[in-house]
């Protein structure tokens, strides 16, 4: 059989590559695993109630209705208004198997092969490698080419504009950002709504670990204009908050119109969201809000930690920025590809991260650290092992 060039040509996920190299380790300390963003604590006993009280009820294992659990889309709507304080219906969501379909299926209603959409770098790998594989062209957003502080990678809507031409479809956003952890201002936010809105465009807002901000504030204020879903698409995931990553489900939040024509694509390849991961996160969004607060609580004193044992420059890794789970760090080795750092690391001092190049179209020396699954003495653990690296 022949192969498809449209995956021959595409890097398969820097996490599995990264996670290749444990095969080759030899020494007998600890890893310290900082490549995936994922929860390695359990979920909140309500929810992981309710998922065994579905599992044995009568239409647990049946698919749920299309547009999804209306229970569900009630409540996530309340929420959101509640967070953003804004007015927001059931019919504005549309639950998906977690926030990757999400972006997926929402990026297939808007852009057709050789269209383009616009990426900010450092972009989110899984977002990059969909457009390429759907045919669509990404015009990438370069931020500032030797960024100090968090503030030179928040993507500019000046520069965006710049980018706009007859065959731009959609902007895209992450915030808080993956690989960066940078939350980017509500006003930029929207400014680049309104950029959007000038140029028939769709907004589409990644906001994943919007509830691993260190603010109360609402992210935006989008969902306040009357006319939002002309332009907004918001996409969101309970795996993070809920810590239920492989139960897959998220959410679209987008006008019914353009939620009806995404139900098809989510037809050919799910059908619908989980009926049990839905189920689950009711449960979270009903029963657990105290928890759910007090583990983005605990991943903010990590923020903190991290912060502290990455300021004294161990190794000479300069931190960048950090936030939601990430820290986003230069490695000092100007000699060494990215790709060689990060195999030194794994193999000589026991600390897996992912190489910046899965998030940029050049080695720039980037690391993206995932510290949130840290215990608070293995900061200090990892500050130890950078500074080995340069001994």
């Amino acid at each position: 059989m022949r192969l498809t060039n449209r995956t021959l040509g595409l890097t398969a996920s820097p996490i599995a590559e990264a996670h290749a190299w444990l095969a080759h380790r030899t020494g007998d300390r600890p890893l310290l695993d900082l490549s995936q963003a994922a929860p390695s604590y359990p979920t909140a006993p309500e929810i992981a109630r309710r998922i065994a009280e579905v599992a044995g009820e009568p239409d647990g294992g049946r698919y749920a209705p299309p547009p999804g659990l209306p229970e569900l889309n009630d409540a996530f709507a309340a929420e959101l208004g509640a967070d953003y304080r804004a007015d927001l219906l059931g019919e504005h969501v549309l639950p998906t198997g977690g926030c990757n379909q999400a972006f997926c299926v929402a990026t297939s209603a808007l852009a057709e092969p050789g269209d383009e959409i616009i990426l900010p770098i450092p972009y989110y790998f899984n977002h990059d490698m969909w457009l390429k594989l759907d045919g669509v062209t990404p015009r990438y957003l370069a931020p500032d080419p030797d960024p100090a502080g968090p503030g030179d990678l928040v993507p500019s809507p000046d520069r965006a504009a710049e980018l706009i031409g007859p065959s731009t479809r959609a902007i895209v956003l992450v915030t808080p950002g993956n690989p960066t952890g940078v939350t980017i201002p509500p006003g930029t936010i929207r400014a680049f709504a309104d950029l959007a809105r000038a140029n028939d465009l769709a907004l589409i807002v990644d906001e994943t670990y919007r509830n691993f901000r260190t603010s109360d504030e609402p992210p935006h204020d989008l969902f306040t204009d009357p006319a939002w879903t002309d332009t907004v698409v918001s996409l969101h995931s309970f795996s993070k908050d809920l810590a239920i990553p492989g139960y897959r489900v998220g959410a679209v939040v987008a006008g019914p119109e353009l939620i009806y024509e995404i139900m098809k694509l989510v037809d050919c390849v799910q059908i619908s969201a989980p009926r049990i991961s839905q189920e689950a996160a009711i449960a979270g969004l009903r029963h657990a809000r105290a928890w759910r607060a007090e583990q983005a609580s605990r991943i903010n004193r990590a923020l903190d930690r991290f912060e502290q044992v990455m300021a004294g420059r161990p190794g000479g890794f300069e931190l960048i920025t950090a936030g939601a789970f990430f820290g986003w760090a230069r490695h000092p080795f100007a000699d060494l590809s990215t790709a060689e750092v990060i195999k030194r690391l794994v193999l000589d001092h026991d600390v897996l991260a992912i190489p910046g190049t899965a998030f940029t179209p050049s080695d720039d020396r980037w690391i993206r650290f995932s510290y949130a699954n840290l215990d608070v003495a293995d900061f200090d653990e990892l500050a130890a092992r950078l500074a080995e690296m340069a001994a």
